[in-house]
């Protein structure tokens, strides 16, 4: 990091380029992007937060506990694949909590953590992505990336199940 720091740098000078003023538009900038993604970021949180406080993950686990038993899906890895989209920290919450539970090399733990690794923060992809450059209308984004996310958790429950 120190060399392409310094070959910046030295690039910059010999180009004869104002290497400090452009280091401060650039932050200035940065500052600004920051700025306008704060509010996406915001509301995600506080819906998160409040998804997580008034248990509708753990409601909707029992409801599709018999359903995810017959296709031999771990249940304890179900609010995993509800909370992976939405929050990154909230996903490795909920991982921590697998772990503490079933431990890391149960099944549950195993199908976590390949889930863990085959999925996005979709929500926050989006909010951060999209909020910095004013983009407003979704289109097809969401549903593609939900598929997409569906599509790492089905495979991931079957990889630990091949593999292992």
């Amino acid at each position: 990091m120190l060399v392409c720091a310094a070959g910046i740098i030295i690039t910059g000078l010999f180009k004869k380029v104002p290497v400090f003023d452009e280091f401060l538009v650039g932050a200035k900038d940065g500052l600004h992007s920051a700025v306008k993604v704060a509010p996406a970021l915001v509301a995600l949180v506080a819906s998160v937060s409040m998804l997580r406080a008034s248990g509708a993950i753990g409601s909707a686990v029992e409801i599709m506990k018999p359903l995810f038993a017959a296709i031999s899906i771990p249940p304890e890895v179900f609010p995993l694949a509800l909370m992976r989209p939405i929050s990154g920290s909230g996903a490795l919450a909920v991982l921590k909590d697998i772990f503490s539970s079933s431990g890391p090399d149960s099944h549950a733990g195993l199908v976590a953590s390949v889930m863990m690794g085959s999925s996005e923060t979709t929500f926050y992809t989006i909010a951060v992505y999209y909020g910095s450059v004013g983009i407003k209308k979704l289109g097809a984004t969401v549903p593609a990336a939900l598929m997409a996310d569906i599509t790492g958790f089905i495979f991931s429950v079957l990889a630990v199940l091949i593999f292992f």
